[in-house]
């Protein structure tokens, strides 16, 4: 097999080729046709995240390690399977489910794996999906796509996952009668405005600097796009989503995206974090309370959720989100491409022959 590794930390990717692993037991191994490029991955090559005030927290810390294939948006054909799995089938293709946990503790057992504190998770723990082929250590984290393409269904794993979690947390209500502001219009925020559309929502009004990503987000269905340097913008945003503003999804998480979504929140509001891009805030405390706002972090998805997204994404028929293709040898020029921020929407890696 081939892949291209993290080998030193913002160094260019390593091409390394290897045996094909072979799968035993619960264990399947994956032909991958489309591995997603995610902003994490921008933060794992990185190897820190940033927490403001002068302050890092060290990847490496946490127990990742190099050499690492990262990549955890992986969809594939289904090549070999160990002897203990059954209902899967060689030469189907599925998304491969990348949140893995230790399967043992009261957190896993309850389906919340993602939130393991001993996280074993594709391309950040183990082999993940920049490579030609990935072991996947059980076939319950398959997810059947059906006719779907794999090319489409590999974003699913982490930015459909987590935008489609983060649309959960708020109350359903709220969505169905009350416009989202959305800080971002890249991966994730694409995927965030088809969502809360299929999901029946009352309208997405977004927050982007790039005004080359404005044409993207109206084209995915959000009703207006707004520059964070507009005059007025507070003012201006509650006026279009009717007055006050309900529920707000911050996916950038810098400490002035996370600010602005706080002072955007009427009395009972809601703000869900997804975005790590860094940074730190002030909180006065007793305005919490005064306010009873909810400030909610979210962290990918649980496998039932991803499940749940790809039944719904087939019976909604929605239709891909904006992506640029290009083969697994160009995945160190996407990891460069997200860092100058020239992506549109999402960069899939496929074989050299898609």
């Amino acid at each position: 097999m081939i892949s291209f590794d993290i080998t030193e930390l913002k160094k260019p990717l390593v091409r390394t080729e290897r045996p094909n692993p072979q799968p035993t037991g619960h264990q399947v191994l994956i032909r991958i046709l489309a591995s997603g490029v995610c902003h994490s991955d921008l933060h794992i090559w990185h190897g820190i995240y940033d927490l403001g005030n002068g302050k890092t927290l060290s990847m490496m810390d946490r127990g990742m390690k190099l050499p690492l294939t990262p990549g955890h948006e992986i969809a594939g054909e289904v090549i070999a399977v160990g002897d203990r799995v059954k209902d899967v089938e060689v030469g189907k293709n599925y998304v491969v489910y990348p949140w893995h946990g230790c399967g043992e503790c009261k957190v896993c057992r309850r389906g919340d794996e993602n939130l393991c504190l001993n996280g074993k998770s594709l391309g950040i723990y183990q082999p993940g999906g920049y490579a030609d082929h990935v072991l996947v250590p059980d076939a319950r984290y398959l997810v059947d796509i059906g006719d779907m393409s794999p090319i489409q269904a590999a974003p699913y794993a982490c930015s459909g996952l987590t935008t489609y979690s983060a649309i959960r947390k708020i109350n359903p209500q709220v969505l169905n009668e009350e416009k989202v502001v959305l800080f971002g219009a890249g991966g994730l925020g694409l995927m965030a405005i088809a969502l809360i559309k299929a999901l029946g929502g009352a309208g997405v009004l977004v927050i982007d600097p790039d005004e080359a990503k404005h044409a993207a987000a109206l084209k995915a269905g959000a009703e207006a796009v707004f520059s964070p340097k507009t005059d007025g913008l507070v003012g201006k945003l509650k006026q279009a989503a009717g007055g006050v503003v309900w529920a707000v999804i911050d996916c950038v998480g810098s400490g002035q995206t996370v600010q602005t979504g706080m002072d955007l929140l009427t009395k009972g509001g809601q703000l869900v974090q997804v975005g790590l891009f860094g940074g730190h805030i002030d909180i006065s405390t007793p305005f919490i309370p005064l306010k009873a706002m909810t400030y909610q972090g979210t962290y990918v998805g649980n496998l039932r959720e991803l499940q749940e997204l790809v039944a719904l994404v087939k019976e909604k028929n929605l239709p891909p989100m904006q992506t640029t293709c290009m083969p697994f040898s160009k995945a160190f020029t996407a990891l460069l491409a997200l860092e100058q921020g020239t992506a549109i929407g999402r960069q899939v890696l496929t074989p050299s022959e898609a």
